[in-house]
């Protein structure tokens, strides 16, 4: 990973090279070391080390704007990134509202969880990562582990501009996961259980192994439903994915691109009033926690739905330009990408249903949805995709189900909300969070 001074001498020359073109510009420099690995058949079947760098240039001229990158940060090189940028930009169209506007913003991710020391050696990571298809291999019925693996990454980011923005953030992370194949009676079912944090000894390996094993063999037996419309809960991950599907719908740049089906429904109602949706910059244990946005403004709280009202859109100073309104610091930037926006942590508030409350009555649980993104369509809100999971009555799981597709509206899905729980949890990722949610109707096509 390239050291403090030589990512700082980089981003000094590409600066001067494009101020003295006459442009403006910011540019993004990220360094990191990943190691990963992964075990089959009681050995390490993956060893990898790697480490990159890479520094990118967003420059603007007479309204112009375009994008270039390097991965050597030779002078040279640097040179011809902004030579080919520049050259670019002159092809572009003209647009007026995106500009180099963060002025001497010097902000550091300041919070001491994101960057901690870790004394495990690489050893105790490959103890883990052999541990984790051993332990599940050991189960009764228990096939294989055919998915498992423990990674790190240790990542700096440099983020300046012509305006005297000069930003930094480092962070480490560490995840492990294992998959269970069960199989009994020539049936074969899979589920997998993920662990993530900052540190090594942040890890659960065990709950890796053991809930993608109680899961798989618990859905072994899984039959359809008779079809017809079920209230739904859906588990964590299920619910992040899904909400992920359709994250267009919060986004202030498929607004200006006009795809946006809430572009002109600001301050009207667009979900239940059960439903608070916000966009938080720091919240304990996130995964997204960073002190700048991708222009260097500094990261903030942004309300986005407020009990089913549409309060506002994501937003960075390029889309806040074009519709006139508010900055809400959610630009998102590679070193190889042009400017977009993204959301940090997704968290939808917690409501008043005791778990008992949501559980009441039959319901459907589902624990896993196949081929969510390529089910989904954003604009229209239609998805359908396969699930499984179970039917439970009064909070108890009564019979596995597989082999159903569960249908419906995303817009129309988030108005019609019977209860939504008092207990924040989060998904592996860490960066949604929420309570249990029990939608009212939902299309389940099975027997």
């Amino acid at each position: 990973m390239a050291d403090q001074n030589k990512l700082q001498q980089a981003i000094d020359q590409v600066l001067d090279r494009v101020k003295a073109a006459g442009a403006e510009a910011d540019v993004i420099a990220n360094c990191s070391n990943n190691f990963s690995l992964k075990a089959n058949g009681g050995e390490l079947d993956e060893y990898k080390v790697t480490s990159g760098q890479v520094i990118g240039v967003r420059v603007i001229k007479d309204q112009r704007v375009a994008t270039s990158y390097s991965e050597s940060l030779e002078p040279s090189s640097l040179d011809s990134m902004v030579e080919q940028a520049l050259l670019n930009a002159k092809y572009t169209k003209q647009d007026e509202h995106q500009t180099i506007s963060c002025a001497d913003s010097h902000l550091t991710t300041d919070v001491a969880e994101i960057y901690q020391q870790d004394e495990a050696t690489v050893d105790d990571k490959i103890e883990l990562a052999l541990a984790l298809e051993s332990g599940v291999v050991a189960l009764p019925h228990a096939k294989a582990s055919p998915y498992n693996g423990f990674g790190e990454s240790d990542s700096k980011v440099i983020l300046a501009n012509t305006k005297g923005t000069l930003c930094q953030h480092q962070e480490r992370s560490t995840y492990c996961y294992a998959y269970t194949l069960y199989e009994q009676d020539d049936k074969q079912s899979m589920h997998g259980g993920m662990s993530s944090g900052r540190r090594f000894d942040e890890l659960d390996s065990a709950y890796c192994i053991n809930h993608g094993y109680e899961i798989a063999k618990a859905l072994l037996d899984g039959e359809p439903v008779n079809t017809g419309n079920y209230s739904v809960i859906f588990d964590l991950s299920c619910l992040s994915s899904l909400f992920g599907a359709f994250g267009m719908c919060l986004s202030g740049q498929s607004a200006m691109k006009g795809i946006n089906p809430w572009r002109d429904s600001l301050h009207s109602q667009v979900a239940s009033p059960l439903l608070t949706v916000s966009d938080i910059a720091f919240i304990e244990g996130g995964s997204a926690i960073k002190a700048f946005d991708s222009e260097g403004y500094a990261t903030r709280d942004t309300i986005l739905i407020g009990e089913g009202q549409l309060q506002s859109l994501l937003h960075n100073s390029h889309t806040a330009s074009f519709f006139g309104i508010e900055n809400t610091a959610n630009a998102a930037r590679s070193a190889k990408g042009g400017l977009g926006v993204s959301s940090r942590h997704t968290m939808i508030a917690t409501g008043t249903s005791s778990d008992g409350e949501i559980t009441a009555g039959e319901y459907l649980e589902l624990v896993e949805l196949q081929g969510v993104h390529s089910g989904a369509d954003a604009i229209s809100g239609d998805f359908s995709f396969g699930a499984s999971g179970f039917l439970c009555r009064d909070g108890k799981r009564i019979k596995p189900v597989r082999g159903i597709t569960v249908a419906g509206n995303f817009y129309q899905m988030i108005k019609e909300i019977d209860a939504v729980g008092n207990t924040l949890t989060h998904d592996y990722e860490r960066d949604f969070f929420a309570p249990k949610i029990r939608f009212s109707k939902l299309s389940i096509a099975g027997k």
